[in-house]
């Protein structure tokens, strides 16, 4: 399946603005269901997230991302973000976006978003692993040019 991933354009100014740091925060991926709109161009915190799945093998606030990385590659000018894999084990939820985070700061008002990846269709999960696979080529890139 194709699914289609993005930063939020508010990311950047959240960066700029020394609110995350790759290298030393706590990088969360959470899961929502069909009914959040993700919005590029003003969802800037956690807070303005909506309709987080519920359901067994799921935490509220997500998964903490481990391995995490952000190289940057001259030959192509892209800097990529990745992490390891992510799997919610005996798993019986649906989900819909997967939304990468901040979760340093004390609040969900104050928590940067960081990319959203929205699935193609709805994905279940019953009384299964629900797993995360980046792509090998890392979960986002953005070009410096």
């Amino acid at each position: 399946m194709a699914h289609s991933g993005k930063y939020y354009g508010l990311f950047l100014k959240s960066l700029l603005n020394k609110e995350v740091d790759i290298d030393s925060d706590t990088l969360k991926v959470m899961l929502c269901n069909s009914t959040y709109t993700p919005n590029q161009d003003t969802h800037q915190y956690k807070s303005s997230v909506t309709n987080e799945i519920t359901g067994t093998g799921y935490t509220a606030g997500g998964a903490t991302l481990t391995g995490v990385t952000l190289t940057y590659n001259a030959s192509t000018n892209t800097i990529v973000l990745d992490a390891d894999d992510v799997s919610w084990n005996g798993a019986t939820f649906t989900a819909r976006h997967a939304v990468i985070y901040d979760s340093t700061p004390g609040s969900d008002a104050t928590r940067p978003l960081i990319a959203v990846i929205t699935f193609d269709t709805d994905i279940p999960a019953t009384s299964a692993p629900f797993q995360l696979l980046w792509d090998a080529a890392g979960i986002a890139s953005l070009t410096v040019s």
